[in-house]
C-alpha cells in the first residue's frame, strides 16, 4: 500500500471498530440474557438510566471496557462488556453522575480490572466528587464471589484493590447521593446501597441483605426466601434500612427525580427554589378545628402539614418506618424546608425507631442547608421494659444531640403536646429558640395525667377523698398551664391563630435566605454521638 493510499484511508477502520464495539456493549449480556431479565419484569441498566435522566442527556463513559477474545491475527472475535454502566447526564436540566450494575452480565459482579468504573469506588464516584454533582447508584449486583480465588490464584483480604469505600464516604460530606436497589443485592453492593443520603427499593422486585438465603440456610439450617429475608417489608417497613419503597421501576425513577428536586447540587449551593402558584397568605379555615378538644383523640397530622406547605409540594421520607413521626421535604413559597411532625395517629410518642428516623432526617437537612420546621404533638418517650430493651434513651438522646448540632434555622410550631426530654428535642436551644404555639398547645415536664399523682402522691393519699383531691390539683395546674400565661411571659414567642401558620412561617423563611447563603459549605461535627 502506498503512502498516498494510506493517507486517503485515514482512520476509518479504527473508527468503525469503535462503533462496532459500542454496539457489542449495548447488547449487554446478549439477547437471551436480556430476554430473561425482561421476563422478570426488570429493565436493563441502560434502559433504567434513560428513564431516570432527561431525554437524550446521557453521555456514557467507559463503554468499551470489558473482556475481548482475539484470534491468531489479533482480530476481536468475542467481547463481554464490563458489567457496570456509568456516565453523566441531566435531571431537570441539572448535571448528575449515574451508574449501575448490568445484571445480565454475570449477575453484575466485577470484571477484575485494576480501575473500577463504579459500584464501589471507581470513576463514577470520582466524577461526582471532582465535579461536585449528585450521584445516583442503580444497585443490582451480588458483590464478590469465591471464583475470585480461582481467577487470581490466591484469596484476597477484604478491602483490597485500588477502589474501596473511601470515596463513598467522602461524597457523603459534599453532594447528594441516591441509591436505588433494583434487584437482589448482597455483599459489597448492599453496603454501597446504604452509603447514601436517600435510598429506595422496588416492592416485590428488590431485596437487600448482608448474605443471601443459601448462606443463611447453611449457617442456621433455616430455609428462607429472598423476600422474607430482605424484601421491602423487612428492609424498609421493619428495619428502616431502606428509606422509601416504589411500586414499580417507573415509580422508582420518578421518586429519584423528585427527591433530587429538593436537593442542591452540593453543599456550596442552596436548594433550588421553585415557582410558587400557591398564595402566600392562604389561611385554611379547617386548621381552626383540626385539633380535637380531647387530648386523647387523634387527628390527621399529614393533612395539617399539607394545609400549611405549598400545595402538592410534600415528599415524605421513610413513610412506613418509625411512624410516630412524619419526616418530609416540602416547599414554603417555593423554598425548600424539612418538616418533622409528630403523628398522633400512632400515638405521637417517640419510640426508638422514630428517634432514629428524626436524627437521620435532621442531619440530611442540615447537610444541605434546608431549614427545619417542627410540628410538635409529642407526649414524651415511649416507656416500658420493651422500650428500654430497644435502647430508647440512647436513641432519644442521640436525636437530641444531633438536633443541638444543626446550623440551619429551626422553627417550632407547638400544635398540642410538648412534654419532657422528647419535647425538648423539637426546640432550637442553640439557635433563635423560636417557638410559636396554637391555642390547643400544652407543655411541661410531664402531662398532668399521671404527673399529678406522682408529684402530689402524699397529699392525694392523705386527703379524705383522694380522687376528688387529684381532680382539684389537676384543675388548678391546668389553669396555670394555659398557653396564654406562657405567652404573657414571652416564654413562647407567639401564640397564633392556627389558620395564620402558613403566612407566619413564610415571612421568616423568606427572610432567612441570606443566613443560608452565608453558611454554605461542608458541615464539620465534633464529638461522639451518645
Amino acid at each position: 500500500m502506498g503512502r498516498a493510499e494510506a493517507r486517503s484511508m485515514g482512520w476509518k477502520a479504527e473508527i468503525e471498530e469503535i462503533h462496532r464495539r459500542r454496539r457489542l456493549a449495548e447488547a449487554c449480556g446478549g439477547p437471551e440474557a436480556v430476554a430473561r431479565h425482561h421476563a422478570g419484569g426488570k429493565l436493563t441498566v441502560r434502559e433504567r438510566i434513560a428513564r431516570v435522566l432527561d431525554a437524550a442527556s446521557f453521555r456514557e463513559v467507559g463503554k468499551l471496557a470489558g473482556r475481548g477474545t482475539y484470534d491468531a491475527n489479533g482480530a476481536l472475535v468475542k467481547f463481554e462488556p464490563a458489567p457496570y454502566v456509568m456516565g453523566i447526564g441531566r435531571i431537570n436540566g441539572r448535571p448528575v453522575a449515574i451508574g449501575g450494575e448490568d445484571y445480565t452480565i454475570r449477575a453484575g459482579t466485577g470484571f477484575g480490572s485494576d480501575r473500577r468504573k463504579g459500584g464501589q469506588g471507581g470513576f463514577v464516584e470520582d466524577l461526582a466528587y471532582e465535579y461536585r454533582i449528585p450521584l445516583i447508584n442503580l444497585v443490582d449486583g451480588t458483590g464478590g464471589t469465591v471464583n475470585t480465588a480461582k481467577r487470581k490464584g490466591y484469596t484476597v483480604v477484604p478491602g483490597y484493590g485500588q477502589d474501596g469505600f473511601e470515596r463513598s464516604v467522602d461524597l457523603m460530606e459534599i453532594v447528594p447521593v441516591v441509591s436505588a436497589v433494583m434487584g437482589t443485592v448482597a455483599g459489597g453492593p448492599s453496603a454501597r446501597a446504604l452509603l447514601c443520603h436517600w435510598s429506595i427499593m422496588v416492592r416485590g422486585q428488590s431485596q437487600l441483605f448482608a448474605a443471601g438465603p443459601p448462606v443463611v440456610e447453611r449457617a442456621f439450617g433455616m430455609p428462607i426466601t429472598k423476600e422474607e429475608l430482605g424484601g421491602a417489608k423487612i428492609a424498609a417497613d421493619t428495619a428502616g434500612t431502606i428509606d422509601n419503597v416504589a411500586e414499580s421501576e417507573e415509580d422508582c425513577f420518578e421518586q429519584i427525580r423528585r427527591f433530587l428536586s429538593y436537593m442542591p447540587q452540593n453543599v456550596w449551593e442552596l436548594p433550588p427554589e421553585a415557582p410558587c402558584n400557591d398564595a402566600v397568605d392562604r389561611c385554611e379555615d379547617a386548621l381552626a378545628d383540626i385539633v380535637p378538644r380531647s387530648s386523647r383523640q387523634a387527628y390527621n397530622m399529614k393533612k395539617l402539614v399539607e394545609m400549611v406547605a405549598d400545595r402538592d409540594s410534600i415528599f415524605e421520607v421513610q413513610p412506613a418506618f418509625g411512624r410516630a413521626v412524619i419526616t418530609c421535604l416540602a416547599r414554603m413559597n417555593g423554598k425548600v424546608v424539612g418538616i418533622i411532625a409528630n403523628n398522633p395517629m400512632f400515638g405521637g410518642i417517640m419510640d426508638y425507631k422514630a428517634a432514629r428516623k428524626q436524627a437521620h432526617f435532621v442531619e440530611l437537612c442540615d447537610m444541605f442547608n434546608i431549614p427545619l420546621v417542627f410540628f410538635a404533638d409529642i407526649p414524651g418517650f415511649l416507656i416500658g421494659p420493651e422500650s428500654e430493651a430497644n435502647a430508647m434513651l440512647r436513641e432519644g438522646v442521640r436525636a437530641r444531640y444531633v438536633g443541638l448540632q444543626v446550623s440551619v434555622p429551626v422553627f417550632t410550631v407547638i400544635v398540642r403536646k410538648c412534654y419532657g426530654m422528647a419535647g425538648g428535642g423539637v426546640i432550637d436551644r442553640r439557635g433563635l429558640n423560636f417557638k410559636i404555639a396554637w391555642p390547643s398547645a400544652e407543655w411541661g415536664s410531664l402531662p398532668l395525667e399521671g404527673g399529678v399523682k406522682a408529684a402530689y402522691k402524699r397529699e392525694i393519699e392523705n386527703a379524705p377523698d383522694p380522687a376528688q383531691r387529684e381532680r382539684e390539683i389537676e384543675e388548678e395546674l391546668r389553669r396555670l398551664a394555659s398557653p396564654f400565661r406562657t405567652a404573657e411571659a414571652f416564654a413562647v414567642e407567639d401564640l397564633i391563630d392556627p389558620r395564620e401558620t402558613r403566612p407566619y412561617l413564610i415571612h421568616f423563611i423568606d427572610a432567612l435566605q441570606a443566613r443560608l447563603k452565608a453558611q454554605l459549605g461542608p458541615r464539620r461535627k465534633g464529638g461522639v454521638r451518645p
